[in-house]
């Protein structure tokens, strides 16, 4: 089984970074079990847009971006849409890929119970995803996450376990969906989360390294379906750690570790901040990897990972996040146009997904049945409305 699951473990290794960790630890920590529901929602619409962008990765042999260019007949209307593809996943990647090596130090802090000190931890944690991403092929990166992410799973469920929390209410907050008061904002930000837009371009770009042929698609989706699955058991575990540790005033995981620490001892604290450090540290090498695959689809650059313009770009990505990191410089304005970007680029992408996998000329007899276009136009819908709902928060700073 385990040789079977491939591309889809670093896509669940991108989406359950901290900032899934930390929106999931204030889930819990504000609304007990009741938002379950909404990641479970998330995770089910992660694995349908992942199956979709891997079914067009397989069939074709190219990139998103490679795809949907030669769609895009008219000039101008693919340079725009190309355009704000290479705008949000360059300058969003580089944004938040501080926010992923800055979860990853947090961890250490956690563990070695050391204060940051400047800029050590930053550059330990870039110097290792540069090793990683330098020296490996695609084939060691895949086993390195799945290791990771296996490692990153345990940890968080047996800090659930540690809580002993209730079944009956798990369930209950898993099927029977509510809305508490002042939630709409928490349940958005769980789904924006998971549903990653520059997740779909890395899944079809990787799909291309493992399989080659339509009789692959089977393995394909087992491998999605298994993979998004055990990044969304690992957010809900974290949900239930903070929901069953009755606690007030956290606001990231290790906060939530420090808390936990004189009901449960040391372990949870161990635990906690062992997941997060591996959450952050697999984040910060698929951002980077992302952007670069992006890149190279919209330069036609066809060398792969050893390819030196493709190192570039993500060696540029994690630069700059260890610099604004190591520095304590804050980007707000580039944060903020990364949100505003993506905010609009996941609404363009599930509609542009949706429209390809219909394309007879593109899927041959693997387009959509009209079940999965029901489904893909609800989410279509949904990923509009998260779209505005980003947009409209940034906007409110100004």
């Amino acid at each position: 089984m385990l040789k079977k699951i491939g591309p889809g473990i670093l896509v669940a290794a991108a989406f359950v970074g901290p900032g899934t960790i930390t929106i999931c630890t204030i889930a819990g920590v504000k609304f007990g079990f009741a938002l379950i529901w909404a990641l479970l929602v998330s995770i089910v619409c992660t694995i349908i847009l992942q199956e979709m962008a891997g079914r067009i990765g397989v069939l074709t042999q190219k990139g998103l971006v490679d795809v949907i260019g030669s769609q895009l007949t008219k000039k101008w209307t693919k340079n725009l849409v190309l355009g704000i593809v290479l705008a949000a996943i360059l300058i969003g990647n580089a944004a938040y890929e501080a926010g992923n090596i800055g979860g990853a130090t947090l961890g250490l802090n956690a563990i070695f119970e050391m204060p940051l000190v400047f800029p050590i931890y930053p550059l330990l944690v870039g110097f290792l995803a540069f090793g990683i991403l330098w020296f490996g092929s695609y084939k060691s990166l895949e086993k390195i996450f799945m290791g990771l992410v296996g490692m990153m799973g345990l940890c968080f469920v047996i800090a659930a376990i540690l809580t002993k929390p209730s079944l009956i209410e798990i369930v209950k907050g898993a099927f029977v969906p509510t809305l508490p008061e002042q939630s709409v904002l928490t349940i958005v930000a769980l789904v924006g989360t998971t549903v990653v837009p520059y997740n779909l371009f890395l899944h079809a770009s990787l799909v291309r390294e493992k399989w080659g042929s339509e009789k692959d698609l089977s393995l394909m989706r087992w491998d999605t379906l298994v993979s998004v699955g055990v990044g969304g058991l690992v957010s809900i575990a974290i949900i239930i750690t903070a929901a069953a540790a009755d606690l007030d005033n956290v606001t990231n995981a290790v906060d939530m570790a420090k808390a936990m620490e004189p009901l449960f001892g040391k372990m949870a604290l161990y635990f906690m901040g062992l997941g997060l450090l591996l959450a952050g540290i697999t984040s910060a090498i698929t951002a980077p990897l992302a952007a670069a695959y992006v890149a190279s689809s919209c330069f036609g650059w066809k060398d792969g990972m050893k390819d030196p313009k493709f190192r570039l770009i993500w060696i540029s990505i994690l630069f700059l996040g260890v610099f604004f990191l190591s520095f304590d410089i804050k980007p707000i304005q580039v944060i903020q146009f990364a949100q505003v970007a993506n905010g609009v680029l996941l609404p363009i992408m599930a509609v542009l997904l949706l429209w390809m996998v219909n394309q007879k000329k593109v899927m041959g007899s693997h387009v959509n049945k009209p079940i999965q276009n029901v489904v893909g136009v609800l989410i279509v819908l949904f990923a509009i409305f998260l779209g505005v709902k980003s947009i409209f928060k940034v906007l409110e700073f100004f």
